[in-house]
């Protein structure tokens, strides 16, 4: 028997990427399904990392992963690899309209490489992050189609490709039946691209886009209450006025009371800065403890949320810059400095970062409610959704 070196050379190459491609579909679910999951062995330092490139927006398509398009295209492959043999089946009769293999996987491999090159420029231009196992996809590619196109051409492969196609459509039953596979594809892909199921880190981003440094926190409140005396939820938030994603959380407690009914949010300091906080070993919001204690001054005169917008909207780095805010907000300024700077005050903050460790919070944003805590920042969905569960109303 005559061995047809080329369809082994193939087969063995995407045997090799379909291998590589269901590591990556499970490193892209523990990425972003799975919270307990250890870093991947491909995820060695900032930039070596499959794990952060996994998390981003840049991982799918049509809200399909990177690494099942690539499963569909080496299947796709195989099934080319050994249709002479299937279009034998009586079901599978149609198959016939595939006369030139080698020139379709040619031209896929192309495809599929010049693709990889402009995944290859997001990767280290813009995510500033490499995928080794999708760089060694982008190579395997490139090589199937070298493979296949020894001894027809590249130009030829394309050639065949597209008279090929022209003549099958001219079948009716095969355009018919073209024309439904496109229709339920895009059908598909509209839902998965709409509802983003397959991946949630860009339902993430888009939902985070509102709330990514407006100008102004339109959700914004006057006074020392956001929300309603005696709630039936209580959300404790603790944040730092330095922490860029805590700008996004402020924003978001504050829309959640808008749309949420029985809520109330109490704020507690978690300044991650050593001139108030015992737990660190070094410095990361130096001046942060300078703002939490003038955002307590400024509840002693019934401003406390005045004060928290626009600390967080003006970032202010001195204390003469706190002053020129709490100017516009017509507070007592020499009051103002007094209480911001008395041991009341500096009591307070420390009591509100024993007991966020005391819950084993340790970053910020977190969040408290009935006694459950959360590290970091949800999306705003899950938010609602979690306050929503534990007894808030939508209004």
């Amino acid at each position: 028997m005559t061995i047809d070196k080329k369809k082994l050379s193939i087969s063995i190459l995407t045997l090799i990427g379909i291998v590589t491609t269901i590591k990556l579909a499970i490193i892209y679910y523990n990425a972003n399904f799975n919270p307990y999951a250890l870093a991947s062995f491909c995820s060695v330092n900032d930039f070596i990392d499959c794990d952060g490139i996994a998390k981003t927006t840049e991982s799918q398509f049509f809200g399909i992963p990177l690494a099942y398009w690539g499963l569909f295209l080496y299947s796709f492959i195989t099934m080319l690899l050994f249709v002479d043999k299937l279009k034998n089946i009586k079901f599978l009769k149609f198959l016939e309209v595939f006369k030139n293999p080698y020139s379709y996987i040619a031209a896929l491999g192309v495809i599929s490489f010049t693709i990889s090159m402009i995944l290859l420029c997001l990767s280290l231009f813009e995510i500033k992050k490499l995928c080794v196992l999708c760089a060694f996809t982008y190579l395997l590619n490139l090589l199937i189609g070298v493979v296949a196109a020894r001894g027809i051409g590249f130009k030829q492969a394309f050639k065949d490709s597209f008279v090929d196609f022209r003549d099958a459509l001219k079948i009716k039953p095969y355009a018919i039946a073209f024309g439904v596979v496109v229709l339920i594809a895009a059908s598909f892909l509209t839902y998965t691209g709409v509802s983003y199921v397959f991946a949630p880190q860009v339902k993430r981003q888009k939902e985070f886009k509102e709330f990514r440094r407006p100008k102004k926190n339109k959700y914004a409140v006057s006074g020392n209450l956001l929300g309603v005396d005696n709630a039936k939820v209580v959300l404790h938030a603790y944040t730092d006025y330095q922490c860029p994603m805590c700008y996004s959380y402020n924003i978001m407690i504050h829309k959640l009371v808008k749309e949420i009914k029985n809520v109330k949010i109490v704020h507690h300091n978690m300044p991650l800065d050593t001139e108030c906080n015992k737990y660190l070993r070094s410095e990361f919001h130096h001046g942060s403890c300078m703002m939490a204690k003038y955002a307590i001054a400024a509840e002693k005169q019934g401003k406390f949320w005045d004060m928290n917008t626009q600390l967080f909207e003006k970032q202010p780095v001195s204390e003469k810059e706190i002053i020129e805010i709490a100017k516009k907000l017509n507070l007592d300024i020499d009051k103002l400095q007094e209480d911001a700077n008395s041991l009341e005050t500096m009591h307070k903050i420390q009591k509100d970062i024993d007991e966020a460790y005391s819950l084993r919070i340790n970053g910020t944003p977190s969040t408290a409610i009935n006694g459950k805590s959360q590290v970091g920042i949800k999306s705003y969905s899950e938010l609602k959704q979690w306050v929503i569960d534990e007894g808030g109303i939508e209004k």
